[in-house]
């Protein structure tokens, strides 16, 4: 569900024209939904309510204050990969005992930085991470938290960029290796086991890979109590997929069973991890059509916005939804929408069926409020979108757009 709507023939965010946020902060822009978001974090919250459940944001999803805020509001932990990440939630405001700090390449100043901020706990993803973390409780004279991250060798049924759980990913270790390496942090003064952490990839559909995976983890959750370890949280993941064209994800509440189930009777505090159900369909890429092209092999229509601005398409040849913001009636025509990146892959959608465009049109690229703007980059010397909070009937700019002062703010001529 999403509060984007037509409202007397024009798409509008929640009580407010997309066309007049167009107006007064340019474009490209992406636009978000409160409602949606908070409507998406509660319905997650809900469905895990039947048993002690922290659900973490996954800050990479989308990084922008105002949101990380939005969800602190709510209660949410957050599920981080970077200081910087670590950092963003600090300056909301968000309960950093409710944070987690996943990924494999954290450094040593991260870790400092995250065990004097009291986060609850790192999941760790390779032996000499959690030696360089041993290393770091030892030298602030703190025990850092850990959960070392299992790979259960299930496939995800999802694209191959974003599978995390095969034997091949450069995500987590091998269970014998897990049960191995707590052992030997039974030994290691700078570290203390919390839990255990899961996670197979993103953008899922099926929830039986998720019931096997869940299966395996709880299995080994039970074997390290059983061997005395004073473990408190196991880390399922995240990952649930939105409909972006044809998919057909579970509800929540079907990817809940599939969850819990499996570690029924497992004394554990959960630990969820859910970004783009969160905010994909909370936000849209506001864009505007500068040109129109016609060849002998297609029709292009070429918008302000490029693959700069929404990776996606580009990365891992996803399908966005393209709508016009005032709906025309008439001919209707087979176009590529593309952008002014200098490249062949900027193309934000192959074949779309649109109604004839003119140059100034605005156009919505739907779904787009996960891994757009938090993908973004300044490709091609192009500042990077601003950002629109909508609550109601009132419009935030809560990114103001890049300005070529910022394109160039470090370098020396």
């Amino acid at each position: 569900m999403n509060h984007f709507s037509l409202v007397g023939g024009a798409l509008h965010c929640e009580g407010v024209a997309l066309s007049r946020i167009a107006e007064d902060v340019g474009t490209p822009t992406y636009v978000y939904s409160t409602a949606t978001l908070t409507r998406h974090l509660d319905v997650v919250q809900h469905a895990f309510h039947a048993r002690p459940t922290l659900v973490c944001y996954s800050v990479k999803a989308c990084s922008n204050l105002a949101i990380l805020k939005l969800f602190a509001k709510q209660g949410a932990g957050f599920d981080i990969v970077s200081g910087g990440e670590l950092e963003r939630v600090r300056r909301v405001g968000g309960d950093l005992r409710k944070v987690v700090f996943a990924g494999v390449g954290k450094t040593e100043a991260e870790m400092i930085a995250a065990v004097r901020a009291g986060i609850l706990m790192f999941n760790v993803e390779s032996a000499e991470e959690l030696e360089a973390l041993d290393r770091v409780g030892r030298r602030l004279g703190i025990p850092a938290p850990f959960a070392l991250r299992v790979n259960p060798d299930v496939d995800a049924k999802t694209h191959r960029y974003i599978a995390t759980g095969l034997k091949t990913s450069k995500f987590g270790v091998p269970v014998e290796e897990a049960v191995a390496l707590y052992r030997k942090s039974k030994r290691m003064k700078g570290l203390v086991a919390r839990g255990l952490d899961c996670h197979i990839g993103s953008q899922l559909t099926d929830t039986r890979p998720v019931r096997e995976a869940m299966a395996r983890v709880g299995d080994v959750y039970r074997t390290l109590k059983a061997q005395g370890f004073p473990l408190t949280h196991l880390d399922v993941g995240g990952g649930l997929g939105v409909t972006y064209t044809t998919e057909t994800p579970p509800g929540v509440a079907d990817y809940a069973k599939a969850v819990l189930q499996p570690l029924s009777g497992l004394d554990a505090t959960l630990v969820l991890e859910p970004g783009r159900v969160l905010v994909a369909n909370a936000g849209v890429l506001l864009t505007r059509v500068l040109y129109r092209k016609v060849t002998p092999a297609k029709h292009f229509v070429i918008v302000d916005a490029g693959m700069n601005d929404l990776m996606r398409p580009a990365l891992y040849e996803a399908h966005h939804d393209i709508r016009p913001v005032v709906p025309r009636k008439g001919k209707k025509h087979t176009v590529d929408v593309v952008g002014p990146v200098c490249e062949s892959t900027d193309v934000l959608g192959h074949r779309r069926v649109l109604p004839t465009l003119k140059q100034g049109d605005l156009l919505a690229v739907m779904t787009a409020g996960a891994y757009g703007m938090s993908m973004s980059s300044s490709y091609n010397s192009r500042p990077r979108p601003a950002e629109v909070l909508v609550d109601g009937d009132r419009p935030r700019v809560v990114r103001t757009r890049e300005t070529l002062t910022d394109l160039m703010r470090g370098e020396t001529p």
